[in-house]
C-alpha cells in the first residue's frame, strides 16, 4: 500500500463522504493503482474531472499513484484556458450530442427543442448507453454517478438539477452551449429534423382553425407529425431565448 495526499476542488466536492469535503485528506491506495481508480473509489465519476495535478503537474487518468503523492482534482474551468495542461481525454468532441439516461426526459426534450441531437428511451440499460456513447462519441446524462464510471465513457456530466428547465439551464451553462444552439430544428419525439412544408401539405394533418390561422408549417419525416407557431411555440421560443440568451429566429 501506499499513502496520497487528495484535495477536490468546487462541485466536485459534492460527490465526497462529508468529512472529506473541501480539505486536504490522506487516503491509503493499492500498489500501482491509477489516479482514475482512486478518484472514483473515493466517489467521483471520471467524466466530471477536468485537470488532476500530482505534485504540481498535470497527469493522465491512467498514471500510477506512488507513496506521499499530493494530488489535486479540478472540474471544468469556467474562465481560464487550460487546455495545453490537459492530460486526461485524448481529443475534445468536435459535434455535441448526447444520450439520457431513464431519468432524464424531460431534459432530453428541451435539449432537442435547443437543436441538440439527444438520445433516450427510458428502457435503455447502462451497458446500451454506455455502448451508445463510445459508438457515436455522445456526451453521457445521467443522475447516477456509477453509470458515468464506466470505462468506455469518457464525455458525461452528472445533471444535478432536478426539473428539466433548470437541468436545461445547467447544461448550458457547464458546456457553453449558447453559442451551438439552433433551436426548432429538431422534433422533440423522434430527434428527426424538422423541414418546412407548404400549407396546402397541412391541410389533414392539422385541425381546421390552426389552418385558418397560420401560414407557416414544419413536418417530422419519421412522426409525421405537423407543427405551427401557436402559443405553445411561444413559449418554447421565449424559453429558448431565455438560456442563448439572444432572440431566436424561427426555423
Amino acid at each position: 500500500m501506499v499513502t496520497a495526499t487528495f484535495r477536490f476542488y468546487e462541485e466536485l466536492n459534492d460527490f465526497l463522504a462529508r468529512p472529506l469535503r473541501r480539505q486536504s485528506f490522506s487516503c491509503k491506495c493499492a500498489r500501482a493503482a491509477s489516479a482514475k481508480h482512486m478518484i472514483e473509489a473515493l466517489g467521483v465519476p471520471h467524466t466530471e474531472v477536468e485537470l488532476i495535478l500530482v505534485n504540481g503537474e498535470s497527469v493522465g487518468f491512467e498514471h500510477q499513484l506512488q507513496e506521499g503523492d499530493r494530488v489535486a482534482v479540478y472540474p471544468k474551468f469556467e474562465a481560464l484556458d487550460i487546455q495545453p495542461l490537459l492530460r486526461v481525454r485524448e481529443r475534445p468532441l468536435r459535434v455535441v450530442r448526447f444520450v439520457a439516461d431513464a431519468h432524464l426526459g424531460g431534459l432530453a426534450q428541451l435539449l432537442r427543442l435547443a437543436g441538440f441531437d439527444t438520445l433516450y428511451d427510458n428502457h435503455y440499460a447502462d451497458s446500451h448507453i454506455e455502448s451508445i456513447a463510445s459508438d457515436e462519441d455522445r456526451i453521457v446524462l445521467t443522475r447516477d454517478r456509477e453509470l458515468l464510471k464506466r470505462r468506455s465513457i469518457t464525455h458525461g456530466c452528472y445533471v444535478r438539477a432536478l426539473k428539466p428547465e433548470a437541468q436545461l439551464r445547467e447544461m448550458f451553462d457547464r458546456l457553453d452551449l449558447a453559442r451551438s444552439a439552433q433551436p426548432f430544428r429538431l422534433c422533440l419525439t423522434c430527434n428527426a429534423p424538422l423541414r418546412r412544408i407548404a400549407k396546402d401539405e397541412a391541410i389533414g394533418r392539422a385541425p381546421d382553425g390552426v389552418l385558418e390561422r397560420h401560414s407557416q408549417f414544419v413536418t417530422c419525416d419519421v412522426c409525421r407529425r405537423v407543427f405551427w407557431e401557436g402559443s405553445h411555440w411561444r413559449r418554447m421560443r421565449a424559453l429558448m431565448d431565455s438560456v442563448t440568451g439572444a432572440a431566436t429566429l424561427a426555423r
